[in-house]
């Protein structure tokens, strides 16, 4: 299994270079901790067992009206590849499973 985010800021055009995300276990523990790169993404996230869990973006610099964005996601196959991006602009986000 291995996981990949990418943040793009959607007022602007743009990636989000240098925004902090952070891997959780479902209980919150912290598995990881990384900042996009220059093309917004992280590549490099450790691979997490099947279950819950939840990648946690601190958008305040990006989002006035969004602090931080958790996204929820639930690993059932851990042998596959897990793409979690993120859709920002000030005041809406969405998210999809990617490939």
């Amino acid at each position: 299994m291995s996981l990949s985010t990418h943040v793009l800021d959607a007022a602007t055009g743009r990636p989000a270079a240098d925004l902090p995300v952070r891997l959780e276990r479902a209980d919150g523990t912290v598995l990881a901790e990384r900042r996009t790169d220059h093309d917004g993404r992280i590549t490099d996230l450790p691979a997490p067992a099947a279950g819950p869990h939840r990648l946690v973006f601190d958008t305040a610099a990006v989002s006035p009206f969004y602090p931080a964005v958790g996204i929820d996601f639930l690993v059932t196959e851990p042998a596959e590849h897990y793409h979690v991006p993120l859709l920002l602009s000030p005041y809406s986000y969405s998210t999809y499973r990617g490939s």
